[in-house]
């Protein structure tokens, strides 16, 4: 991301990009283990996001944790991040949320929020996404990837929308922005599957491995429930 990138006609300046990674949940839906040290190619998901970040050019980036905290840093901590803990993970996905936005600096163009159990997503796609914000429609501050008019992740918005989030109820995240404010929001059509590819069940592993013959593995220590 330190090109300047060229499409539609012109050239768009150098966006600072913040990264909020979200790895906080309980996934119950996966027997009590942490969908993100789930590997492929040996590699666990949530390093996978973060190689895919920085190799995107991202300039900061904020992993929350809540359950498994412990076990996740292990596999984390040498990456320049900031690590942070949601204390009542069990409060949702928004507080993770809103406490991963918190933690950002202030000096930020726009935010990025990436899921920690996408398998497939690399840097490429992360600046696909970033493109796409920078040629966006004028009037619209956030960037949301649809496949076959679905919503996908990661997501991509304005620092001003990251403050009006931070400044409203608690109970207001980045889905519920949207929701009162559709016309700022820009829903970016794509073909790339990897943004709509996620792992909640033992079943989402089965169907993955049909579908694209990647074959996620637990750690070994992980073959029963922790």
């Amino acid at each position: 991301m330190g090109c300047i990138l060229k499409g539609g006609g012109g050239l768009y300046s150098r966006v600072t990009v913040g990264a909020v990674l979200l790895a906080a949940g309980s996934a119950s839906r996966m027997g009590h283990r942490p969908k993100c040290l789930l590997e492929l190619g040996g590699v666990p998901l949530i390093r996978r996001q973060l190689i895919a970040l920085s190799g995107a050019g991202v300039d900061e980036v904020v992993v929350v944790l809540g359950h498994y905290a412990d076990r996740i840093e292990e596999v984390v901590k040498e990456f320049p991040v900031t690590l942070v803990r949601n204390p009542d993970p069990d409060a949702g996905q928004i507080s993770s949320l809103r406490l991963g936005l918190q933690s950002l600096s202030q000096k930020l163009d726009a935010v990025l929020v990436a899921l920690a159990d996408q398998p497939l997503i690399h840097s490429q796609d992360i600046n696909d996404l970033i493109g796409a914000y920078k040629k966006r429609p004028a009037g619209t501050q956030v960037v949301q990837p649809t496949v076959d008019g679905l919503p996908g992740n990661p997501v991509m918005f304005s620092n001003e929308v990251r403050e009006q989030i931070l400044a409203g109820d608690a109970r207001i995240g980045c889905r519920q922005w949207q929701a009162a404010n559709p016309e700022q929001v820009h829903p970016w059509s794509s073909s790339n599957s990897r943004y709509r590819t996620d792992v909640d069940t033992p079943e989402d592993i089965e169907a993955l491995a049909a579908r694209t013959g990647h074959r996620l593995k637990w750690p070994a220590d992980f073959l029963s429930v922790v």
